[in-house]
């Protein structure tokens, strides 16, 4: 990548890092994403989807990817993992 460009994302699911990519184009963030990924491997060695911003947006796109990766999937085993350590913490 070039100069001036940051990595705050990688995922070997592509359609997750157009998710994110989507995310924080919405949020005024220039991003674009350099697909490392080998077609004659993805089965056996899956490569990374990396998702780069220009360094003056990194700081910006890396709190959005946290708040992102933090965020509650609607997985209701997800939900039930989440009320059980709550109750665990009383």
């Amino acid at each position: 990548m070039e100069k001036g460009w940051v990595k705050v994302f990688a995922s070997d699911r592509p359609y997750e890092t157009e998710i994110v990519k989507g995310m924080l184009q919405e949020n005024g963030i220039d991003a674009v994403i350099l697909n490392r990924q080998s077609s004659s491997y993805t089965f056996t060695i899956p490569g990374q989807v990396e998702l780069y911003v220009p360094e003056a947006q990194a700081d910006s796109a890396k709190n959005l990817v946290t708040q992102h990766n933090n965020a509650p999937t609607g997985d209701p085993y997800e939900l039930d993992e989440e009320e059980n350590d709550e109750e665990d913490h009383e």
